[in-house]
């Protein structure tokens, strides 16, 4: 063998048995410690059913406990709900009854309740026993009313706390469902409610949503003391679906009622709303022949059916005076609303009416009137929806729906002078990176 290569031999085996050796120094010296760890654990050869063991009871010395304090209180929040007196949303706080009838009976507390509005808070601080100590009525454009009780009366005052309006400026793009994008675009619930509620004239979100859609929204945070307290308005609103834009900005009449419009000044509240959920499908159509799914002959279905979970908001499509609330056959639970032009809406198979919701009662466009339910002739919780004019059914998906009234010349100056910011923001917006959703 040449020199050469019997000189790298030799040094690949001199390298190798450097390897082995080490290996083999390091395996040796871990074995004394894995025997100290193992010696540590258990003795060797110990049986450890074989160990004897004795129960030890001490007694101890407990530190004495302060005695309770009777003057602890409770506090309570709630939400006004659509429907909803002051005395009814004050017996949910568990206000003793004479407490409320007392509060009732004071002037800026019987102020306040001809104006109480829908999501406003109210916050009640009582003692153990259920005695008042103080209850605190979010307000609209003003500081919240705080009443205290002192002594046998009721003193109101407005709160210290200093109220701060934002204007908040989000976009986003749809990815999967208009939920999921403004979820992840942080959009308050609320927020996303108004402008489902304000498009729906104009888009049906069931169907004609697409992957790639966008939007922006310009709304309102209240913020007590530096801290967000609750969602305010939305101010406007671009919705862009399969590349057509639909526009909203808010408009106050000189009367304070607030509404909807296009940058043009069209009215977008229309006489009914096209359907009466947010968000379903239509499991089966109105047909003047159908096979019953219950009763098994043909006959006539006269409206249509959206499929929903039990307990999904049913509201009201238009304007107008319940006409009935109750059980009714087939229907099972039924409201029938009869609205100002003819029109009567039938919302069956309801598993709840909504609070105050009975005869002769007047609700607005939107309101929720019911929940969703299987009561009757109903194979699964689904809504049953009519319209009928005259008396006479028609379907509700192919009915033309009339209009809100345009606003009038008068208010146009005041409309522009109003609206002409938030159109030049949602412009803006448009241009913006919009946030990765879903």
């Amino acid at each position: 063998m040449p020199l050469t290569k019997l000189r790298i031999l030799t040094d690949r085996m001199t390298g190798a048995e450097r390897r082995f050796s080490l290996r083999t120094l390091v395996v040796l010296s871990s074995l004394p410690l894995f025997g100290v760890v193992a010696a540590f654990g258990l003795a060797p050869g110990t049986q450890a059913l074989d160990v004897p063991t004795e129960t030890v009871i001490q007694a101890i010395a407990l530190p004495a406990l302060a005695a309770s304090s009777s003057t602890g209180s409770f506090e309570r929040e709630s939400l006004v709900q659509p429907g909803d007196t002051l005395a009814s949303a004050l017996s949910r706080l568990k206000i003793d009854d004479l407490d409320i009838q007392r509060l009732l009976a004071t002037d800026a507390v019987r102020q306040l309740a001809s104006g109480i509005r829908a999501g406003k808070r109210i916050q009640a601080v009582t003692a153990q026993d259920g005695q008042l100590l103080s209850v605190q009525f979010e307000r609209k454009d003003a500081p919240d009313l705080v009443v205290r009780q002192q002594g046998e009366d009721f003193i109101a005052e407005a709160s210290a706390d200093v109220l701060e309006t934002r204007v908040v400026m989000r976009s986003g793009r749809i990815l999967s469902s208009l939920f999921g994008a403004t979820d992840s675009a942080g959009i308050p619930d609320r927020i996303a409610d108004q402008m489902a509620e304000t498009f729906s004239t104009s888009l049906d979100f069931r169907e004609d949503l697409r992957r790639g859609d966008t939007f922006s929204v310009i709304y309102t945070v209240n913020y007590r003391n530096g801290e967000p307290v609750s969602t305010g308005k939305m101010l406007a609103a671009e919705f862009v679906n399969a590349g057509k834009p639909y526009r909203a900005v808010l408009y106050s009449d000189p009367f304070g009622r607030d509404d909807y419009y296009t940058p043009n000044g069209e009215s977008l509240k229309k006489g009914f709303l096209r359907s009466p959920l947010e968000f379903s499908r239509v499991t089966s159509s109105f047909s003047n022949s159908r096979k019953h799914p219950v009763y098994g002959f043909h006959r006539a279905h006269t409206g249509v059916d959206f499929g929903a979970p039990t307990g999904t908001r049913v509201k009201a499509t238009g304007d107008a005076v319940v006409k009935f609330a109750g059980r009714r056959g087939g229907y099972g639970n039924l409201v029938i609303l009869r609205h100002n032009n003819g029109y009567e809406t039938y919302y069956a198979h309801l598993s709840a009416f909504a609070s105050g919701i009975r005869a002769g009662r007047s609700v607005s466009q939107g309101q929720v009137v019911a929940y969703v339910g299987s009561t009757g002739a109903s194979t699964g919780p689904h809504l049953h929806y009519e319209v009928r004019i005259g008396g006479k059914p028609h379907n509700p998906m192919a009915i033309k729906l009339p209009g809100a009234p345009p606003l009038v010349a008068a208010q146009r100056v005041r409309f522009l002078e109003q609206t002409a910011n938030w159109s030049d923001k949602l412009t803006l917006l448009r241009g913006t990176n919009l946030a990765a959703l879903d």
